[in-house]
């Protein structure tokens, strides 16, 4: 475990297997942090990575530790000030999309504690799962969150989340009954959070997170042209627009 900052230049796979099969592939990159000590970039930099508290939880807290510090006691979890690792998208040029956001918590003398898996759906809205994850990394929970249109809310996560070191490797399998109709992998290699290595990044990847957004949109346009039926959604908490 390591305070100092990095970049994960990734590729994120999502296959679908029922009721049609599906994939698709997509690069980016994501930051590795310490909520409690945000990455500190010059200041023509700033535009490029900007972690800002109302974008995690309820958006009402000081900072995203104090965010996870309260999800965390409402679970009834505290770190005792331990330290968390944070792997997530940064606000570029005044946008951020994270599908998935996750913690690494410990307790303050590094045991690692639990994972919280914070997840946003394209509608603004966002869930975050408290989890328990066995020696290889792997933890298991129900859905209780809408996410895509043609899935309900019914199923469970099994997660493959090991703290990230020189690779990053995750695995979140949704399990419905008698089948895995769906599978998502990240996978990316660790680089120093150097300015040289985010401008190469900004540039190979300009707008990261907004390209996201709108390549699941593309893609579920393209599954709803196939025909798939759209599940009804019941409206959650509204994530804050950018500002």
């Amino acid at each position: 475990m390591t305070g100092h900052p990095a970049l994960y230049p990734c590729t994120v796979a999502h296959v679908r297997t029922a009721p049609t099969r599906y994939a698709l592939r997509h690069r980016t990159y994501m930051w590795l942090t310490d909520p409690d000590h945000p990455p500190e970039l010059p200041y023509a930099l700033r535009p490029l990575a900007r972690f800002d508290p109302r974008d995690h939880f309820d958006g009402d807290q000081p900072s995203i530790r104090a965010g996870l510090d309260r999800f965390l006691a409402s679970h009834g979890v505290d770190l005792h000030g331990g330290p968390v690792l944070m792997l997530s998208h940064a606000r570029v040029l005044g946008h951020v999309f994270n599908p998935l956001t996750l913690y690494w918590c410990h307790d303050a003398d590094g045991t690692a504690r639990c994972v919280v898996a914070e997840v946003h759906n394209t509608y603004g809205e966002r869930h975050s799962y408290l989890l328990r994850p066995d020696d290889g990394g792997t933890a298991r929970t129900r859905k209780e969150f809408y996410v895509s249109p043609f899935f309900p809310v019914d199923g469970a996560y099994r997660m493959r989340l090991p703290e990230p070191g020189d690779r990053l490797d995750l695995t979140v399998h949704l399990e419905r009954v008698g089948a895995r109709p769906f599978t998502a992998t990240v996978r990316g290699t660790r680089q120093a959070a150097t300015v040289g290595a985010l401008l190469r990044q900004a540039l190979r990847h300009p707008w990261s997170t907004l390209a996201v957004s709108a390549a699941i949109r593309l893609h579920g346009i393209r599954l709803y042209l196939r025909g798939l039926p759209v599940q009804p959604r019941t409206p959650q908490r509204t994530q804050e627009n950018a500002q």
